[in-house]
């Protein structure tokens, strides 16, 4: 549906996006995650027609859209800000596009009224201006603009981030839930690592820009291709070479305690695993330790213990299980093979991590980080 093929986005002798190859599937929900100035939205506004890249093809539907003005993309962009104009009612910016494109003022109303039901907004609401509404309506209000025009495309640059955390949490299952209502394909820009996680089919991670891993959430976080990707998402412990030699002592595992290694949060516990530990992540084995703190979060508390020289965080569950205070000696078990090793050179993965189940091409692209 989409594919950038050696992108160079430069803008005077600063080059944003040095070499960058992507594809996007029909009907998907692709995110561009990674933090501020990595070039996530450049890339986006390449492929809006925004920006004309210095080198490269922008593909939309086996055509090459590289040279053609963003009216002509068949995309709609809803903006950071939504863009939306203060001095109309709610119906006349929806319409705003139509009335470019000398659409008929029956089928405009339409039209309207037709995306303004479909994405929860009210016939009165439509009559009002868009000040009148709160953040959560002006972000519909800028949805629907972009939708109202049938695109093939809907391209979004962090139209949450404007919100408080809870509306935050509801729209992006809104969000979510309009893009496979309209089998639209979607290409999202954040900085919001929960939100990549929670909305997206597939995620590129930028970092100064360069695609530094795609996958699905679950690849991305569990099967990290670079040590920037396994840091970037979610809350990890850093392991020392002293606790990797001890792990490898008493399960038999043969990990690197030369590597940089990591363990999420969640892969420690200070109970054995209820199936004993034999899945994918191989068998638990426990290591002593001592409680340096506990912090108490509501349905979970999160823990810090000590072992051998190694700070390991953990989350125990408030229903249950075993609460050691500050000061108290424990045991934390471990499976193996939820160790995340990179090269302290490189920072790419070591073999044993490679992602699985992706495509031919993310394969090459996770090699040439090697």
């Amino acid at each position: 549906m989409i594919r950038l093929d050696n992108i160079e986005v430069s803008f005077g002798d600063f080059i944003a996006i040095p070499h960058l190859d992507l594809h996007v599937r029909p009907g998907e929900f692709f995110t561009l995650l990674g933090p501020s100035g990595c070039g996530k939205t450049t890339a986006l506004r390449t492929l809006a027609g925004f920006i004309e890249p210095s080198a490269g093809t922008v593909h939309v539907d086996g055509k090459n859209v590289t040279r053609l003005p963003s009216d002509k993309r068949q995309v709609g962009m809803v903006f950071q800000n939504y863009a939306l104009f203060p001095s109309m009612s709610v119906w006349e910016n929806i319409a705003f596009g139509l009335r470019v494109r000398k659409e008929k003022s029956a089928e405009s109303d339409r039209l309207v009224r037709d995306i303004a039901r479909r994405v929860e907004l009210s016939d009165e609401q439509l009559d009002k201006n868009v000040a009148e509404l709160s953040g959560g309506q002006q972000q519909r209000v800028a949805v629907a603009r972009a939708l109202v025009l049938r695109p093939k495309i809907l391209l979004l640059d962090e139209p949450l981030s404007n919100l408080d955390a809870k509306l935050r949490h509801q729209l992006r299952q809104q969000l979510k839930d309009l893009q496979s209502e309209f089998g639209i394909t979607t290409v999202y820009v954040t900085h919001d690592q929960d939100e990549a996680l929670a909305m997206s089919d597939r995620v590129a991670v930028f970092n100064k820009g360069v695609v530094e891993q795609v996958g699905t959430p679950q690849e991305i976080y569990d099967q990290a291709a670079t040590e920037f990707v396994c840091n970037f998402i979610g809350d990890s412990s850093t392991l020392t070479a002293e606790f990797v030699a001890e792990l490898n002592r008493l399960s038999g595992a043969g990990l690197s305690p030369a590597a940089n290694s990591y363990l999420r949060v969640e892969k420690a516990s200070l109970t054995p695993p209820a199936t004993g530990g034999s899945a994918a992540g191989g068998t638990a084995v426990g290591l002593s330790g001592e409680v340096v703190s506990r912090t108490y979060h509501g349905l979970h508390s999160r823990y810090v213990v000590r072992s051998h020289g190694a700070d390991i965080r953990l989350l125990v569950k408030e229903d249950g299980g075993v609460h050691p205070e500050a000061g108290a000696q424990t045991t934390i078990y471990v499976q193996p093979g939820h160790v995340l090793q990179y090269h302290s050179g490189t920072g790419a993965a070591l073999a044993t991590q490679d992602p699985a189940g992706q495509d031919q091409a993310e394969q090459d692209q996770a090699a040439s980080l090697r």
